[in-house]
């Protein structure tokens, strides 16, 4: 049961520093935990490329081939079946990644200034989510294969490797305690940003929809939080003989927010905006601060290929978890 005394208190910082407010809260916490987390993320890359580690063939296995792997594309064995399954988990972590669907863009959109180059945010975006997705697989990779003995398979674990594999990867390195440490609060910091982001969106809506204070709509949502979140805290220990399509809590959760919930989510966004808002009025809004260079193909990307790719994403997950499909 400790992981629910730890859960309890992280959910205890994540809702002060919700109630606390943007500037107060949001924006403070996250100038000190955003540049800690890329100088974190940098040194344990970096490490990582230094493992060497022996296999059962006494064959040395360094980090740096794990990196060869993780960067060099391997188009051996390349069907139509895994190329489909490679894209609907890109795009699957897309939205993950850039938050897409989950109220976090609209949230923080809402607190923009009316002058804020929004081109440019864009941009920013774009670029530091993807170093940093690049960053956090080189962190991982390369650790996970050396350690592994060269074993490819152990790269696919899902959830569990960061949970799983990872610890006894720490704890076969001589310095596995510091590293290991190291490591879990890199996660704690990353962990801790994505719970306030979520935390605030529904925080602000129950407040502009419901007129309710900071405080009750953030203790609203905390016990919300201790109800879902106790079971996935304990998926991997005394709850882990429960499944759900043969997952447990954790996994079902992450199945069901990423490529459910957020698809659905996605095409609702969709419909909104074409037949609701409409594309001048998002035009209108971005060219206030900067020029709309993307416009004909964000129209088109929005009516036409993200519904279809949304789509695409939601059937394949379902189908594949029903065992439809072998993904």
């Amino acid at each position: 049961w400790e992981p629910i005394i730890t859960f309890v208190i992280f959910l205890a910082v994540s809702a002060f520093i919700v109630f606390r407010g943007v500037n107060k809260g949001i924006e403070s916490t996250s100038k000190i935990i955003m540049p800690i987390l890329l100088v974190m993320i940098l040194g344990i890359a970096i490490f990582s490329l230094t493992l060497k580690n022996t296999n059962d063939a006494g064959e040395v296995v360094t980090g740096l081939q794990g990196f060869k792997i993780y960067i060099v594309p391997n188009f051996e064995g390349l069907t139509i079946g895994k190329l489909f399954t490679v894209l609907i988990d890109a795009l699957g972590q897309l939205f993950f990644s850039l938050s897409v669907a989950m109220g976090i863009m609209i949230t923080y959109g809402s607190y923009v200034k009316d002058d804020a180059n929004l081109g440019k945010s864009i941009n920013q975006i774009e670029i530091f989510d993807t170093g940093i997705a690049i960053l956090a697989g080189l962190m991982i990779i390369p650790a996970v294969f050396a350690f592994s003995g060269g074993n490819p398979e152990t790269l696919q674990a899902g959830p569990s490797l960061m949970f799983i594999t990872l610890p006894k990867v720490f704890a076969s390195m001589g310095i596995g305690t510091g590293a290991g440490i190291l490591f879990f609060v890199l996660v704690l910091l990353a962990a801790l940003t994505s719970a306030v982001s979520l935390m605030e969106t529904s925080v602000s809506t129950f407040m502009d929809e419901l007129h309710w204070s900071r405080g009750k709509a953030s203790f609203l949502m905390a016990i919300v939080m201790i109800v879902f979140g106790s079971a996935s805290s304990l998926g991997y220990g005394v709850l882990d003989f429960i499944r759900i399509f043969g997952m447990n809590f954790l996994d079902f959760f992450d199945f069901m927010t990423n490529s459910v919930m957020m698809p659905l989510a996605a095409l609702a966004t969709c419909f909104l905006v074409i037949k609701v808002v409409g594309f001048d009025r998002i035009a209108k809004e971005i060219e206030q601060s900067s020029k709309f260079g993307r416009k004909k193909l964000y129209n088109f990307f929005l009516k036409y290929l993200a519904p279809i790719c949304l789509i695409v994403i939601l059937l394949s997950s379902i189908a594949n978890v029903l065992g439809i499909i072998s993904m």
